[in-house]
């Protein structure tokens, strides 16, 4: 099929990016002939306080990729339909209902001319807004077919819109390759937070389970919240032990971050599809992960890692502490094993390009994960 995914791509950074990037490869190594509608400019800085792109790509750049779409050029939404009418298959990946209005007018250029699928990384945001809702909905009344990441999304988008849902395990699209470690490396008594800083994902929980004589580095963007982070870290008395590195992590400088840390935690308050406990069993580490999304899934608890409660300092504290009883740390290390992306994606094409065609009815019976 000749297909289309509109989304961001190098040298726009982050999971969506990498995600878009590597689905493009796929489809491409699948037989489709494939192109990426990319942005030249994606958001409005006031609504992405970080830097949006990267000076260096987070794994192959794709070769087929326009660079035309401004959230500021209407027309420029209309023409990208218009352009995509020959196209079999348009994939909207839906990364924030801000994109909404430029994908409404993409699907009136398109007047209808081909098959979209809206590929829900969120199908709502973690942190809500009131104009989140109606705009989601606007989108999926509109959709042929939605691809969510798991069954509480499809219930989520099919509560939005009659719109046929299909559900498929969010695959593998890790930013490098590690150089496996030892089981019997040593003991650190270090732990590491890594990505992108939102309320959502507990930092302030694990600040406040820290163990006596543990320490943590805490990597990534802070999507706001840095000052009420270094205020908690102070009034704890924890800045000999809580080690703060803001800002973006490149993708060759990821695995430096592993390289003296015991575990990977977690703490997420909610979650839906993440690549995180892939990402620390890719770099050798145990993951230490609270049971929301698929984090609970990824980790295997009392394997290759262990598993809290989400928003629980308590729960955490005391998993945090169990982690360190005497040999468990090697222990769980010799337990993690790197994920195998290729099922993952085989599983993932197949069922995206099912959803552009999912049988009749009010909703798409689940496919995949």
């Amino acid at each position: 099929m000749r297909i289309a995914i509109v989304g961001p791509t190098y040298p726009y950074k982050g999971g969506g990016a990498a995600h878009t990037t590597e689905l493009a490869h796929r489809l491409s190594a699948a037989g489709h002939e494939v192109v990426i509608e990319s942005w030249r400019a994606q958001y409005p800085s006031f609504l992405y306080p970080g830097r949006q792109t990267a000076d260096s790509p987070d794994g192959e750049p794709f070769g087929n990729v326009r660079r035309l779409l401004d959230w500021r050029r209407p027309d420029g939404w209309l023409a990208c339909g218009r352009r995509l009418r020959s196209a079999d298959l348009v994939v909207l990946a839906v990364l924030s209902p801000v994109q909404v209005p430029p994908y409404l007018g993409i699907l009136y250029g398109l007047r209808r001319r081909t098959k979209v699928v809206a590929l829900c990384h969120n199908v709502l945001p973690h942190e809500r807004k009131p104009y989140d809702v109606p705009l989601m909905r606007a989108l999926l009344r509109r959709a042929d077919g939605v691809l969510a990441h798991s069954r509480a999304q499809a219930d989520l988008a099919r509560g939005l819109a009659p719109v046929p849902v299909t559900v498929a395990q969010m695959a593998p699209h890790l930013p490098v390759k590690a150089q496996r470690r030892a089981a019997e490396a040593r003991l650190h008594r270090r732990l590491l937070f890594f990505g992108l800083v939102r309320p959502y994902k507990g930092l302030d929980v694990l600040i406040r389970a820290l163990p006596d004589g543990v320490a943590l580095r805490v990597a990534g963007e802070f999507w706001g919240g840095q000052a009420e982070t270094e205020a908690l870290v102070a009034e704890l008395g924890l800045a000999d032990r809580v080690e703060l590195r803001p800002g973006y992590v490149a993708a060759e400088d990821v695995p430096g971050l592993f390289a003296d840390v015991d575990a990977l935690v977690l703490p997420y308050r909610s979650g839906t599809a993440s690549q995180q406990v892939w990402l620390g069993h890719e770099q050798g580490v145990p993951v230490i992960a609270t049971r929301v999304g698929t984090l609970g899934d990824h980790v295997t608890d009392g394997v290759d890692g262990l598993l809290a409660e989400p928003g629980s300092v308590d729960s955490l504290r005391e998993v945090l502490i169990r982690f360190y009883a005497p040999g468990e740390p090697e222990r769980l290390r010799a337990g993690v094993k790197a994920v195998d992306p290729e099922p993952y994606w085989a599983a993932y094409v197949e069922a995206l390009v099912s959803a552009a065609s999912p049988p009749p009815g009010p909703s798409a019976p689940p496919a995949g994960g």
